[in-house]
Order: C-alpha cells, then sequence, then structure tokens
C-alpha cells in the first residue's frame, strides 16, 4: 500500500478492528477516490455557474458512452468503454488536473500521472490494482475501439459545456479556434458523425465570436 505525502483519508478515521485485511485496502481506495469530487476542471458546468469537478465529469462522460454509442464508427463493448471513462481521471487526485490548452502543464503531464497512477492503484489489492491500472493504461494508449471512443467522449463533453458557456475555455488567451479544432481532432477517431458535428459547433462558436480566428 502506498500512501500520499499527505497520508489518506481514511486515517482520519480509521476503519474498525476486525476487517478482512483485503476488504479493507478496498474500501480505504474507494474513500480515497472521495477526493474525485474536489478536482475542480476549467469546464463551466450548463446548469450552474461554476466550474465541474473531475467526478461529475466521469459520471457524464458515462452516460454520454451509453446515449452516443451508436455514433461509433467501430462497435464498442459499452460497459467496458464506460469502465474506461470512470477510471480515466481517478489520477488527478494526485497529479491534478492539466487544462487542455495549459501547453507549459502539458510537458510533465504524462510524468506526473504515471507516478500518480503508481500511488493510487497501489492502494488496493495487488489483482485489484493491477485491474484498474490496466484500464488507466489502455485509456491513455488508445489501442482499442472502447479506448478511441472513451477518449472522444472525453473531448466531445467538454465541448458541450463550453457551447452552453458561449466560448468558455475558448476565451482563453491565446486559444484560437484552430486550436480547439487541433485539440478535438482526436474524436475523428472514433466517430465521424460526432467528430462532424463538434466542428460544427467549434466553426458556429468561431463565427459568433465565442473563439478567435
Amino acid at each position: 500500500m502506498t500512501t500520499s505525502d499527505a497520508g489518506l483519508l481514511a486515517d482520519l478515521n480509521p476503519l474498525p478492528s476486525g476487517l478482512d485485511a483485503r476488504l479493507r485496502d478496498h474500501l480505504t481506495f474507494l474513500i480515497e477516490v472521495d477526493k474525485l469530487k474536489t478536482i475542480l476542471r476549467q469546464s463551466p458546468l450548463a446548469a450552474a455557474q461554476r466550474r465541474e469537478n473531475d467526478a461529475e465529469h466521469s459520471w457524464h462522460l458515462a452516460l454520454m458512452v451509453m446515449v452516443l454509442a451508436e455514433y461509433a464508427d467501430e462497435p464498442i463493448d459499452v460497459g467496458h468503454t464506460i469502465k474506461l471513462v470512470v477510471v480515466h481521471d481517478l489520477v488527478e487526485i494526485y497529479a491534478g488536473d492539466t487544462p487542455i490548452y495549459d501547453t507549459e502543464a502539458g510537458v510533465s503531464q504524462q510524468e506526473r500521472e504515471e507516478a500518480a497512477a503508481d500511488q493510487l492503484f497501489g492502494i488496493l489489492p495487488e489483482d485489484s490494482g493491477r485491474a484498474l491500472r490496466a484500464l488507466w493504461d489502455e485509456f491513455e494508449a488508445r489501442t482499442t475501439p472502447e479506448a478511441r471512443f472513451a477518449k472522444a467522449m472525453d473531448r466531445f463533453q467538454p465541448l458541450l459545456l463550453n457551447w452552453m458557456a458561449k466560448g468558455g475555455t475558448w476565451r482563453t488567451p491565446g486559444v484560437t479556434a484552430e486550436a480547439v479544432r487541433g485539440r478535438k481532432a482526436v474524436i475523428g477517431e472514433a466517430s465521424k458523425t460526432l467528430w462532424e458535428t463538434a466542428r460544427h459547433l467549434i466553426d458556429e462558436g468561431e463565427r459568433r465570436g465565442w473563439a478567435r480566428g
């Protein structure tokens, strides 16, 4: 079991003695990942004047997989894809969110997230940690249809929120409509239909002045 420098959440109110050791590790992990609810992203909510957190983002992606799976260019296992999107941002508990247009932070992103994955999944019993780590690695590698679609949802979801915010993070200083298209192009690896839709939203946002030309 690996702990963060600040210790585990479960240490604040230790679980009672007498629990099965394996179950204790599972519960300790589940308590620790409650921290995901505190990791703020840059995307604004459509329904409230605040930014979304990582847990809300992951839930939204899971629902999007269920609703939009029919638009995948390749057949996907919906249940497996949902597992990928639920797990994919857990490492941000320790690594923090890396804004998509922050190129400086992006330089160290992989290194920070790899270390965070080792730390977080190390809380679990070895076999459980290995299984979740494999899901995270699959999402990052994008070598399966499910991972490509999961990544597409990860890029499409904030686009919808930015559309509802009339620009949102598209208005970040230095960000252009062309930069937005470049960062969202990965959607096209999984769904031509959703990529065409994404481009239409970006193009229209640029026309309305929500993104710089």
